[in-house]
């Protein structure tokens, strides 16, 4: 389950390569580490038709079941059963969105039992791609201490692992990383979407750190 990336490359670079017209994102510093529950950005159709770019909290409505006898709801970050009912809502157009990141991290078990984060990216660069999401506003209780707020919320698919991440994590976000693929994913009817929840194909990733809880830009070499 990824439930810990990157988005480094600021707006400028989002809103140019998802062709979004409308920056309401507000003043978006680089996001080294995004946990669940925290603000991030995405990007959406907005009720106008208009692709804008926007935050939202990390984390969609849980089913009815696993709320059962919990007085918050902390949000689902990753989903992989896209024929159930509870998501079946939100595979519409109209709620599916394109998350930024320029790197994301799995949890590696070490002989020892522990777990260590292992980053990965496109490349040592970071550049810049999208995960595949879906979002709705919502109105729950994600923290006692906040009371029943409503929020837009966001998570985005997963699906069974490419050779990079399978030797460490048996998941990987889906990940979308051609131009067209984000317009199939945003505007396309769900049997053609739908064919988009696969892995990248082996040799598209690496890892790009290990052990760190953020991962920032990599150092840029000056020379000498």
């Amino acid at each position: 389950m990824c439930n810990l990336y990157s988005v480094t490359k600021g707006q400028t670079a989002i809103l140019e390569l998802a062709r979004a017209l409308r920056d309401g994102a507000g003043n978006m510093p680089p996001l080294p580490g995004i946990f669940p529950d925290y603000a991030a950005p995405i990007v959406r159709s907005g009720a106008d038709a208009v692709r804008e770019l926007v935050m939202a909290r990390w984390g969609m409505p849980s089913p009815a079941f696993a709320l059962q006898g919990k007085k918050v709801d902390k949000g689902v970050t990753n989903i992989r059963n896209t024929g159930s009912a509870h998501w079946r809502r939100w595979l519409v157009p109209a709620a599916r969105c394109l998350v930024p990141f320029t790197s994301f991290s799995e949890p590696d078990r070490l002989p020892d039992g522990r777990s260590e984060p292992v980053w990965f990216a496109l490349d040592e660069t970071r550049p810049l791609a999208f995960f595949a999401g879906i979002w709705t506003t919502w109105t729950s209780v994600r923290k006692l201490a906040e009371g029943t707020t409503t929020s837009d919320l966001f998570g985005f698919l997963t699906t069974e692992p490419n050779a990079e991440v399978g030797a460490v994590h048996r998941a990987m976000p889906v990940i979308l990383t051609q131009p067209q693929e984000l317009e199939t994913w945003l505007g396309a009817p769900w049997p053609e979407a739908r064919a988009l929840q696969r892995p990248l194909p082996d040799g598209m990733l690496r890892i790009v750190a290990r052990g760190e809880k953020l991962d920032g830009e990599p150092p840029m070499d000056v020379g000498v």
